[in-house]
């Protein structure tokens, strides 16, 4: 199987990456790709935050603070997810002000 095989073309914000990837993962990695595209044209849409960079940075921490959230559900709390709110809030006042 050549390397070709394994690797997908994923589109984030019009942007095409080609991404190395096992067969058997593709769809799994198409559908994380479509999901981030889906994050970061929210937060572009807001008007709020400008530029590629922060945009990522910030969908990043959205993404991290769902799945820590989902993660705390299961079990005892060690950051409160209010806590975790004010401080993504916090940080993503910090980027747009920058």
């Amino acid at each position: 199987m050549s390397a070709e095989n394994n690797t997908l073309d994923i589109f984030i914000l019009d942007k095409a990456y080609k991404i190395a990837c096992p067969p058997a993962e593709q769809d799994n990695l198409q559908r994380a790709a479509q999901f981030l595209d889906r994050k970061m044209r929210e937060i572009r849409g807001s008007g709020k935050v400008l530029g590629l960079e922060r945009i990522a940075v910030i969908a990043a921490l959205n993404i991290s603070h769902e799945l820590l959230s989902r993660q705390q559900a299961d079990s005892e709390p060690q950051v409160s997810p209010e806590a975790m709110a004010g401080l993504l809030k916090r940080m993503e006042v910090a980027l747009t002000e920058s």
